[in-house]
């Protein structure tokens, strides 16, 4: 037999009388095999006359390449420019992103490239340019105390008038999770985006606090190593007094895991530096849910501290930490990676909590299934009081809202109601609401916002003046103004990125 031999490049010719196998033969001519060499045919082929014998070589090799990630260039209407007038918010940075492939070479020659791995070693930052906008065609509306809201990833403040707004940062990170003013307006403390260039996994946002709202130039400072934080508000009657609530970040969705716990710190007037800290609340599991975390509201005096999570309303016991529930229903089942929770609001005397309840199933549905939401209200006793559900099926965001007591001739002072009103309310989880003014007990209800056959209004917890006399929401993206004695509502934003008003003294 004669065979030929082709290996490293060269032939070679050998003559056989006997039957061996292909891998005996290449043992025989002294060829040494490589873990990923290829012999054709296989090595257990028998040989025969005229027979050629390949061995390819094969070989792999891992390289890396690290290639720039473009930054976007983004640009965000912004009202305190001139109109047309550009602004460079944040200069844009190019990324870094390594691929690495893996690459099969036969005889020498590549055969064969595939992607292993790709890694974003550095993030881009995006180019951010403002860019003025005309507000011309804007009203100008008269505005008591100071009202502020976030736009477009900034805290923006309006005293005195509507042509006084101005941006206070310039950071496009403002996330609103926490947007709390103080109830003499003078203090604000808010929450950014986590930006550091390293732990991106360990923190999802930072607290940030402006000492004096009055000043010409407010300063935003970040209260050191305050970070991961879901709630926080000014407590009353304590000055630079705040309490927050802190949880873990996930890189599973929502991005955290709540710590159920609840801190006090007390702020030096001069800087965002803790001069007292305190724990009000140890951490816990956090009841049904409680991966989402509880929520806390301070009485208008501060003397008490109300709690909200999926499956009730309650207060704290600020001496033990220990919750008391006012009111308890089924949780909402979303099937969703969120999870709902009723807002709460006090009364201005501190006497009554109006909330938003999950009430019993419609039809044959599970309770943690109804479609049905209610308005209630309750006291505050710990030792007993009543309830009352005052809004049958106003929806799921009805989110109701306490005014301010209102300047009053008679005995008894007086004050509204706030709340929204679903148009279906059986399907209320994505439907538009109307905004309805009422007595505090739910009676002489109307609708003063948006007017008949406009669309209507999102999920959002509307704001009342300190007056009582007005009422602050977001509609369409923008900021409104809406008279509650005659229902005139006046646009006071068109950039389109509004949200989360404050409204204060």
């Amino acid at each position: 037999m004669r065979i030929l031999l082709v290996a490293d490049g060269r032939q070679r010719a050998y003559i056989y009388d006997q039957q061996i196998s292909v891998g005996t033969f290449l043992e025989q001519a002294g060829v040494t095999l490589g873990e990923l060499d290829r012999i054709v045919p296989p090595s257990n082929t028998q040989l025969r006359d005229g027979m050629t014998v390949t061995v390819v070589r094969v070989s792999e090799q891992t390289v890396c390449q690290q290639t720039p990630i473009p930054y976007q260039k983004r640009t965000i209407p912004n009202e305190g420019l001139a109109p047309g007038e550009e602004r460079l918010a944040q200069p844009g940075v190019n990324g870094i992103e390594e691929v690495c492939h893996r690459i099969t070479y036969e005889d020498g020659q590549e055969t064969q490239r595939v992607e292993i791995q790709r890694v974003v070693v550095e993030v881009s930052q995006d180019e951010i340019v403002f860019v003025g906008l005309d507000t011309s065609q804007l009203e100008t509306v008269p505005v008591e105390g100071t009202l502020m809201y976030v736009s477009n990833g900034n805290v923006w403040m309006i005293r005195g008038s509507s042509a006084t707004k101005r941006p206070v940062t310039s950071s496009g990170q403002v996330d609103g999770r926490v947007f709390s003013l103080s109830p003499d307006g003078s203090q604000l403390l808010f929450t950014q985006r986590y930006d550091g260039a390293t732990d991106a996994d360990l923190y999802f946002n930072t607290l940030w606090v402006i000492l004096d709202t009055r000043a010409a130039e407010p300063q935003p400072q970040e209260i050191s190593l305050l970070r991961n934080i879901l709630y926080a508000e000014w407590i009353p009657g304590q000055p630079y007094t705040f309490s927050y609530s802190t949880a873990e970040a996930r890189s599973a969705a929502p991005g955290w895991q709540a710590f159920n716990d609840l801190w006090s710190m007390r702020l030096d007037d001069e800087g965002a530096v803790p001069i007292k800290v305190e724990n009000l609340v140890e951490s816990s599991a956090g009841g049904v849910y409680g991966w989402w975390g509880t929520t806390y509201r301070w009485a208008p005096d501060g003397s008490a501290l109300a709690w909200t999570r999926a499956d009730g309303v309650g207060l704290v016991d600020l001496e033990t930490g220990t919750f008391t529930t006012l009111l308890d229903f089924p949780v909402y089942t979303t099937f969703q990676d969120w999870v709902w929770q009723p807002a709460i609001s006090w009364s201005p005397d501190g006497l009554m909590l109006a909330t938003t309840v999950h009430g019993p199933p419609f039809g044959a549905e599970q309770p943690e299934n109804s479609p049905i939401f209610n308005v209630a209200v309750t006291t505050v006793s710990p030792t007993g009081g009543f309830r009352a559900d005052i809004v049958e099926r106003a929806g799921i965001w009805a989110s109701p809202k306490f005014s301010p007591f209102l300047e009053s001739q008679g005995e008894f002072p007086q004050a509204y109601l706030a709340y929204l009103q679903a148009r279906n309310p059986l399907n209320s989880v994505n439907d538009q609401y109307d905004l309805v003014v009422a007595d505090r007990d739910g009676s002489n209800a109307r609708v003063i916002f948006p007017a008949s056959g406009q669309p209507g209004l999102a999920a959002q917890e509307v704001v009342w003046s300190p007056s009582g006399r007005q009422i602050a929401l977001i509609y369409q993206g923008n900021l409104w103004i809406v008279d509650v004695k005659s229902g005139r509502a006046q646009q006071i934003t068109i950039d389109g990125g509004a949200s989360s008003p404050q409204w204060a003294s």
